[in-house]
């Protein structure tokens, strides 16, 4: 399946350490969302990445495993995400994690499947963020990193990750400024339509992970706010 990334407009992300009926996936992978990422960043298992992806292949949908774990890494989705922690204090996120992956996995590694993202984390109480010791840049720092992602590293894609907090839609229209033709992705505290559309108006992928778990119904409606904008 080729990757067409560039008429993405929604994706939702699935977390594999939390529950989801299957009332609530099909609602998921039938809303007309573009894809559905799988990932997280607190208990991510092999046996609960697997629960997703058996569940979610009943659905024609593409599926996305955004690695987090290398223990949790298992064949049969049709992109891999590979995320490269820029605001990071430690090359650990940013290199070496990548490098021991490549070792260990290069003569699996189908490269028509596998992404690498630039992942800029702008929410201190995230996670992601203490996980990955990462530090809070300002907005020259962000611009910056998103012009280093296209310009030096020539990564497909550059995501603004606010991790269940709803961001700065200006500092969102400034980073796309930089951006020419790596696609920017925005994730964080969209929870209703005007959100939604609001931070589509600069990102030309939003990403809607945590208001799946608090508030489904509102969490479909962002889907048809951005299609049908």
């Amino acid at each position: 399946m080729p990757i067409t990334m560039n008429e993405w407009k929604h994706v939702f992300k699935l977390d594999p350490a939390k529950e989801i009926s299957d009332e609530h996936l099909e609602m998921i992978c039938e809303s007309g969302t573009d894809a559905v990422i799988v990932g997280g960043t607190d208990n991510v298992t092999m046996d609960g990445v697997l629960d997703l992806l058996v569940r979610i292949r009943r659905y024609s949908i593409p599926c996305i495993l955004e690695i987090s774990a290398m223990e949790a890494i298992t064949p049969g989705f049709d992109y891999y995400f590979i995320p490269m922690v820029m605001n990071s204090t430690e090359k650990k996120w940013m290199m070496d994690i990548q490098h021991r992956a490549i070792k260990q996995y290069k003569e699996w590694m189908n490269w028509d499947q596998i992404l690498m993202e630039g992942y800029c984390i702008l929410n201190e109480d995230a996670k992601a963020f203490t996980h990955t010791n990462s530090y809070m840049p300002d907005d020259e720092d962000v611009t910056a990193y998103a012009y280093m992602a296209e310009r030096v590293f020539h990564l497909p894609v550059f995501y603004m990750e606010y991790s269940g907090k709803y961001g700065d839609p200006k500092l969102v229209e400034q980073v796309k400024r930089q951006l020419n033709n790596t696609l920017l992705f925005y994730g964080g505290g969209i929870e209703n339509d005007s959100q939604a559309r609001e931070m589509n108006e600069h990102a030309d992928v939003i990403v809607v992970g945590n208001s799946i778990y608090t508030g489904i119904e509102e969490a479909i409606k962002t889907v048809h706010a951005v299609k049908d904008y």
